[in-house]
This record gives C-alpha cells, structure tokens and sequence, in this order.
C-alpha cells in the first residue's frame, strides 16, 4: 500500500526512501540444500539434484538435493517489504498462537447413564506429511508445522521444487533451538516423486496440501487407495468480490487491486472477478487504472518495489495465454496486458473491463496480476453469478449497509467473507474453502481438530462406589 501512494518522475514511491524499512541483507553463500530428516542433512539416495533459480534475473541460485520415493525474495521473486513484514510477520504469528495452545488441548468429561463415567481425549494423529506450494513458502510451511506440533505431532514437509531454499533454512534453525531428531523432517523434491510418496505412504497418517484442484484429487486419490489417510486440503479459487454503489469507493479500489495484483497475482485469495454495481461501474474503471498507475515494479530486492516477477517461465506462459484469451473473446484491455523487459518474467498490472462470465479469464484461475471487472444491476443477480463458479474459497462485499453485507455473507458460498476489506487474514481465523476450494481448515482453533483423534473411554462404575 506504501508503494502506491504517488509516484516520482522515475516511478519511484514518493518520499519511500525516508521510512523506516528495513534494508535488504546482503545476499550470502546457502548453506543449506540437502534433505533434512531426523536432524541431519542427507544427500539424494539416487545422486540427484535440481536447480532452483531467481525469477527476477533468472539466474541460477543453487542445486538443491532431490528427495525420491524416500530466503524467501531471492527464491521467489517476492518484493522485499511483502517478505519482511506480511511473510515473515505472519510465520512469527502463527508460531505463537499455536504454542499457546500446546498445554491447552484437553478433552471434555460427559454425562451418562447414572453407572458409567465417560471421558474424552485428543490424542496425536501421528505423522503428518505436507506438500507446500511455492508462492508463500515460509509462511505455508509455518500453517502446517505449527498445529501440527501443538498437538504432538511429527512432519515430513515437501517444499515446491521451485521454492526449497526457505523450508531448508528453517531446517537449520529446527535444529540449532533443539528440536528432537525427527520430529520436523524436509524432502525437497518433485511432486510426482517426493509428493506422491507423501501421499501414499502406508506410515503416514494425515496428509495436508496447498497447492491446485488437480493435484489435490490425485492426492485425495492416493490416500485413499492407500492407507484411508486423512487428507485437508487448500486449493484454488475465483473469487468475487462484489462494489455495491453505497461503498467507500476509493477503499474498494485499493482494496479490491490489492487482491487482485498482490504477490503478482500468485494467490489462491486473488481478486480475480470484481463486480461492480452499474451505476459506478465506469467511474470504478477509471478510479482502478489511474490506482494500477502507481505501482512500482522492478526489483523485489529494492524496498521501492511493490510488484516482482512472476515464479517462472511457465506459469509466465499460462497469464500471457490468459490474457490474450481476454482480448480475443471480447474483453476491453484497460491497462498492461505485456511483459515488462525482453525476456523477463515480469507482467505489468493488468485490468480488463466488459468482462463477462464465459470468458476464460471469468472462469478459470489466472494465478497472475490480472483484474477482470465486471457489472451487475441487482443484488440477486450478482448472489448467483458470484457462486457460479466450482471455487468457494474467500469472496469480499464493499457496501455501506451493515444489513446488505451480513446477508451477502450468507449468501455467498465460500470458506471466507470480508466486508469493507480483503486478505485480511489472521492466525486465529480458521481458513479453507467450499466446493472444488479444498476440505477441512486451516489456522484458528478450528486447525487443531485436523491434526488431533478423539478417543472416548467409558468406565463402569461398581456398586460400591
């Protein structure tokens, strides 16, 4: 949000570089790419390794250990000041609520008939596999190790083989805090690999994923036809978010191109379908181009930057084939639409307007910095095209009536509803999706019961007593 407000004549953020940000470390040797299990770092079994690189230069970092059947910017490309102090914070956050909740985990006593005493307890599931995604690595893997551990758990994590560098680094600092051997285990690897062996494991007994819709059946597939494991899983979305005419409309344009272009668009919360009352909808347009104006891209090593490259190549591929998919079928091209440098993987804010609801760019995942906005005439209209969809996962409501937004809030048919405000996330609010946007939660008190079994023990209480 600080990189948008007003620009210089170089594009830099007006007056960015009096604040008090924190300055990029310089960057050092990793020391960390091999596979981490039982405290110790191991080479692949098989000799192999695969390189991970640095979206913004396409440098290669390093060779990273593959696991088989057995620095957050620098490797994602993620602007600085995100890393520092969303990532970061979040991981820090989420950290301590569940160690809150360590001593805290504790079963319940229940009345029956007058000769039995029954009792309850939660019990560890036992080892938890995860398969992280590489667009929040840090603060992915912190979601799962940390409930996980709070109920007395161990974890074997898959980092995204396009992203291993962070989950290794952690590794390290498991160890250096005297973490037992064990109880926190890291195979990078590839999905296919790494990542089904995860999921088909006969000695693991819950397995969570982050990642798309696809690969979560085939992991829902593979734990099945397994050991029945038990499997929560956080996937795609389209989401809608819905600008009512009685909405702050300045907020709703920054927050709703906050969600749309935040991590260059590489969010499963992304803004991706905005639906705008008729009646502001050109002003809306207007107000949301001269907003994308602002954003200073360029590199997410530089505290000035607020929009980095995308992951890689292909997914870079996938937005541009989206994007004139958009144009093609009818969209109105409003800003961007191209890459930034020759060879880069850098794709300008982009925003199209006229969209409607057959196009691709309405229906499917984009999973890059691109707006699509549409209009609606009644508030009936825009409940049914909103759940239209086979996502469920986060929708927003800007509107200045209270009584519109909780009905809204129960109409629409995802995991998460914001009202006047979007990606507001918190590690006490549990997180998950509807319909093809996943099972189970994620975060919140809610997390514990995903990582913990339920025994009841019933006693016969003898006449005598």
């Amino acid at each position: 949000r600080m990189a948008q407000n007003g620009t210089t004549e170089n594009g830099v953020a007006a007056g960015i570089s009096a604040l008090p940000f924190p300055q990029p470390v310089k960057i050092q040797e990793i020391r960390h790419t091999k596979i981490f299990i039982n405290n110790e770092w191991y080479t692949s079994s098989k000799g192999r390794t695969f390189p991970t690189f640095n979206p913004a230069t396409g440098v290669k970092i390093c060779d990273v250990e593959e696991a088989d059947k057995t620095l957050e910017t620098l490797d994602t490309g993620k602007p600085f000041l995100q890393s520092f102090f969303i990532d970061l914070d979040g991981s820090i956050k989420t950290l301590r609520y569940y160690a809150g909740w360590a001593d805290k985990i504790h079963g319940k006593s229940l009345p029956v008939d007058e000769s039995f005493v029954c009792l309850t307890k939660h019990e560890p599931v036992g080892i938890c596999g995860a398969i992280i995604p590489w667009n929040f690595p840090l603060l992915m893997f912190m979601w799962k190790i940390a409930p996980a551990l709070s109920c007395g758990n161990t974890v074997v994590i898959k980092p995204a083989e396009q992203t291993p560098l962070t989950a290794l680094h952690v590794g390290s600092l498991i160890k250096e805090v005297g973490f037992p051997p064990g109880v926190v285990n890291i195979v990078p690897g590839f999905g296919p690999t790494a990542g089904a062996a995860i999921a088909s494991h006969m000695d693991i007994d819950k397995v969570a994923f982050t990642g798309s819709t696809e690969v979560g059946q085939l992991i829902k597939e593979a734990a099945a036809k397994s050991n029945l494991k038990r499997v929560t899983l956080e996937l795609g979305g389209k989401n809608p978010c819905i600008v009512f005419a009685d909405s702050d409309l300045s907020l709703a344009v920054e927050e709703t191109q906050k969600g749309a272009f935040y991590n260059q668009g590489q969010c499963c919360t992304a803004a991706s379908r905005v639906f705008v009352e008729e009646s502001i909808y050109e002003e809306f347009v207007r107000s949301s181009i001269e907003n994308a104006k602002k954003i200073v891209t360029g590199d997410p090593l530089d505290p000035q930057t607020s929009h980095g490259p995308q992951i890689d190549r292909q997914q870079f591929d996938k937005i541009m084939d989206l994007i004139e998919s958009g144009k093609k079928e009818g969209a109105k091209l409003e800003y961007g639409g191209t890459s930034v440098g020759e060879g880069s993987l850098f794709i300008q804010p982009t925003i199209f307007s006229g969209v409607k609801d057959h196009m691709r760019i309405a229906k499917e995942e984009i999973f890059g910095p691109v707006q699509c906005i549409l209009s609606f005439k009644s508030q009936k209209e825009v409940i049914e095209r909103a759940n239209s969809s086979q996502y469920g996962l986060v929708s927003a409501v800007f509107t200045a009536s209270m009584d519109r937004a909780l009905s809204m809030s129960a109409a629409l048919e995802t995991g998460t509803v914001w009202i006047n405000c979007y990606n507001a996330l918190h590690a006490q609010t549990p997180f998950g999706g509807y319909k093809m946007s996943g099972n189970g939660r994620e975060l919140g008190e809610y997390a514990l019961a995903e990582y913990s079994e339920v025994k009841a023990v019933t006693i016969k209480l003898s006449e005598t007593m």
